[in-house]
């Protein structure tokens, strides 16, 4: 017996690949722009650009549509960013919750800012703990 294919979650809401590739660079667009993540996501980025929104597609298109396109690791990447706090990742929830609203039928932008929640308050606890504010999960002081 041949297993069934994954079907990830954004399916039942409508999400498909053509939505994510209107969704990440119309919201990355809103970045680029923003006074105070423009500079940080500049230096972070340079002239990488396309490949980023192209990885950055692959990555929801996983998280979505659990197609699997993403290999990358996050965490190192965003903990290598000394400046960035929980006040940025407001203002990217914020733009994100924006650009999805404006993109997305709402069943699919709910689903969107969602796992944006997530991923943020997961890159945040990552980050926090790299930095040595909080202990790491699982261990006790005792």
């Amino acid at each position: 017996m041949e297993p069934r294919p994954r079907i990830g979650p954004g399916v039942a809401v409508g999400v498909t690949e053509e939505m994510i590739g209107r969704l990440v660079p119309a919201f990355y667009a809103k970045v680029r722009r923003d006074p105070v993540l423009g500079p940080i996501f500049e230096a972070a980025i340079g002239d990488w650009w396309d490949a980023h929104l192209a990885k950055l597609c692959d990555f929801w298109s996983s998280v979505m549509l659990m197609t699997g396109r993403f290999k990358g690791r996050p965490m190192p990447v965003h903990v290598a960013i000394p400046d960035i706090g929980p006040d940025h990742f407001a203002r990217w929830l914020a733009l994100f919750r924006e650009t999805a609203a404006e993109v997305c039928p709402p069943p699919a932008a709910a689903l969107f800012e969602a796992r944006a929640e997530m991923i943020a308050e997961s890159l945040q606890l990552g980050i926090a703990v790299s930095r040595g504010e909080l202990p790491p999960l699982g261990r006790t002081n005792a």
